[in-house]
């Protein structure tokens, strides 16, 4: 449960990175600890002549020596054993006191540096969701998310401008491990997507197991964001229509989809290649969206070479490359074209900048 007040309860972002394991600190912290011992030891142990025993008399041994190291390393201090050669007492002063210090925050360490985190944490936090503008919120990271934002890499997306939400905790780990800023939690909880700077997201992709839970967040992310492009992926097409009333722009079914291309592939193999193909932009072929250079203004579709010509995007609208509007390419148009694809060597056309708030390219 997160609330508005208190590191300890808030929903915090968790950023990539590098740590060691709970058991490995824990053994690096206590090797630390008998190391500072053992140096005190030695020290009380190699000046023994200067230590006086008040109790038995019998001069300093190697056991009396570790037992005197422990009660002045944690501060007990029962005055059984004590310094008498002003040498032994300035050692005590200038080397054996800032061991002793440094072995009570080995052992407060743990503490301090929870209290440190989670101060440290909520600043990254605080400062994290102050850039946050124009990302791209991804619910769900396992296969289909996994995939989702893949694809938005190799279509130059920053990580930076990536957040995956996820309510398992293994999901938010790898997605740290893969460079993804994450959040850890009920995914279609208003706290958590406003702790994700929903508001102001770009676009919103919804990969979730379950299709009640998707249409639930896909209502949530609405209300609280009316412009962002949603995508959402649902198991069942018979949950399309509901899910398109609930504000998704598109929506992806995965069985279906899955269904429909081994159902191709096997009534027409070459024909399932081609498509299996367009849809990894790893090699081959790839569907690619983007801006109109300022020599295509005015061809028709069919003019442009190097690349074959799918739809125009006109004016957030999208139009066959037949259409007779399109006949003409216009300042502003978007093509979406199949291409060769930009891993296997072809000349790359970057996209423009977009206005981060309306989504456009800068004309």
């Amino acid at each position: 449960m997160a609330t508005p007040t208190g590191w300890g309860y808030q929903t915090l972002v968790r950023l990539p990175e590098r740590s060691r394991t709970p058991l490995g600190e824990l053994a690096r912290r206590g090797l630390l600890a008998l190391g500072l011992l053992l140096v005190s030891t030695l020290i009380v142990y190699l000046d023994r002549g200067s230590y006086s025993d008040n109790v038995a008399h019998d001069g300093v041994s190697f056991i009396d020596a570790l037992y005197y190291s422990t009660v002045t390393v944690t501060t007990t201090g029962y005055g059984d054993i004590t310094p008498v050669a002003p040498h032994a007492r300035l050692i005590n002063a200038l080397i054996v006191t800032p061991l002793r210090i440094s072995f009570l925050v080995l052992l407060v360490g743990t503490t301090l540096e929870v209290l440190a985190n989670q101060g440290r944490r909520a600043l990254l936090d605080t400062r994290w969701r102050k850039r946050m503008r124009g990302h791209t919120v991804v619910m769900g990271y396992g296969t289909t998310g996994r995939s989702a934002v893949a694809t938005l890499r190799r279509h130059e997306r920053l990580p930076e401008k990536i957040v995956v939400l996820d309510s398992n905790p293994r999901a938010v780990a790898e997605a740290n491990r893969d460079g993804y800023a994450a959040f850890e939690g009920d995914v279609s909880s208003r706290t958590l997507l406003r702790r994700a700077e929903i508001s102001k997201a770009r676009e919103v992709i919804i990969a979730l197991g379950r299709d009640d839970t998707a249409i639930l967040t896909t209502l949530t992310v609405r209300q609280l964001n009316p412009g962002a492009h949603m995508t959402v992926s649902v198991r069942e097409s018979a949950n399309v229509a509901l899910v398109r009333q609930s504000g998704a722009d598109s929506v992806i079914t995965s069985a279906d989809a899955v269904g429909r291309l081994v159902g191709i592939s096997s009534v027409n193999p070459h024909l399932g290649a081609v498509i299996e193909d367009l849809l990894s932009s790893a090699e081959g072929l790839e569907v690619a969206q983007r801006l109109i250079t300022a020599a295509e203004v005015g061809l028709g579709p069919a003019d442009i070479t190097g690349e074959r010509v799918l739809g125009v995007v006109r004016h957030q609208s999208l139009r066959p490359f037949y259409d007779p509007t399109v006949a003409k390419l216009d300042v502003g148009d978007e093509l979406v074209v199949v291409r060769k694809s930009t891993a296997a060597g072809a000349p790359h056309r970057p996209r423009p900048p977009r206005n981060e708030e309306t989504g456009l390219p800068y004309l």
